[in-house]
């Protein structure tokens, strides 16, 4: 039971993140919003990490690099099939597949349910994609490059979640913050590399980012948050219903706009909530 609230409480934290993230980027390039968020979480995860119990180990540092490099990865190509859009389809595609790696990857691996998991598993999937769907007026069939960019960051969001659950279960917060480092490391590498085209065009390198200190502290928090979230979620229960609920992350981005934003939320939407929440209730019973 705990470890399912666990796993909806990384995809509400994971949904804020991405809600603060994605106003901050509205002011500033998403880039620098996802390079500093990592900075930040970096920043809250290192004395955090100190004094939680845990072993730093090769493990550790290889599975964490490897979910940062996967992560980083997955962000650019998802942001890039969003800017093309259409949203309502490409948004709840992405989150299906980072779910179906992760499950079908557990239940190859021995991973079993009862039989009315699988059925709380397919209500969650079906709920993914009602909660994803942005109903948007006069929505056109995604371009095949699209399509393409959201299936890749929807399979690495996945593997994400399969490096995360390798780390050994020692490990303490370690791979969590070689995840940061690697995966900042990365994304700043590509800041140098604009700021560098910037200063040759004789352009403002990062222009909104003083306004977006905020929200960007804020993103950086709570994907730190997520991330603490899911790795103690993976290590009391399984991959294979961790990553499906925590796949429900567009969940929290609505929730909070509703929220803050007085953003509608759409029927097909609402019905997706309860129906996650019928199918996590539904797992929580012990088999």
């Amino acid at each position: 039971m705990l470890a399912i609230v666990i796993g909806l409480a990384s995809a509400l934290t994971y949904g804020v993140a991405d809600f603060f993230g994605g106003l901050a980027a509205k002011r500033t390039a998403s880039v620098v919003v996802t390079a500093f968020a990592a900075l930040v979480g970096l920043v809250v995860l290192l004395p955090a990490t100190l004094l939680m119990p845990g072993r730093p180990s090769f493990d550790a540092f290889l599975w964490g690099g490897l979910s940062g490099i996967t992560g980083a990865a997955a962000i650019f190509l998802l942001y890039a099939a969003l800017a093309i859009g259409p949203m309502s389809i490409l948004s709840p595609l992405t989150a299906v597949l980072s779910a179906l790696v992760p499950m079908t990857w557990g239940l190859v691996g021995g991973e079993r349910l009862p039989w009315w998991g699988y059925v709380a598993l397919g209500g969650v999937l079906v709920a993914i994609v009602l909660v994803g769907f942005v109903p948007e007026k006069g929505a056109v069939r995604p371009r095949l490059r699209g399509v393409v960019y959201a299936t890749l960051s929807g399979l690495l969001i996945g593997c994400f979640f399969i490096f995360v659950d390798q780390a050994p279960a020692d490990s303490g917060l370690y791979p969590i913050v070689a995840n940061r480092i690697v995966a900042g490391s990365i994304l700043f590498v590509v800041l140098g590399v604009l700021l560098v085209i910037a200063r040759r065009r004789g352009v403002p390198p990062f222009p909104g980012l003083r306004g977006a200190w905020g929200l960007i502290v804020a993103c950086g928090i709570a994907d730190a948050a997520a991330n603490v979230l899911i790795l103690t979620g993976l290590r009391m229960g399984d991959l294979t219903v961790m990553s499906v609920l925590a796949a429900l992350y567009p969940g929290g981005t609505i929730a909070l706009a509703a929220l803050v934003l007085r953003e509608r939320i759409a029927p097909v939407q609402w019905v997706g909530l309860v129906l996650a929440l019928a199918s996590a209730a539904v797992l929580a019973i012990p088999a």
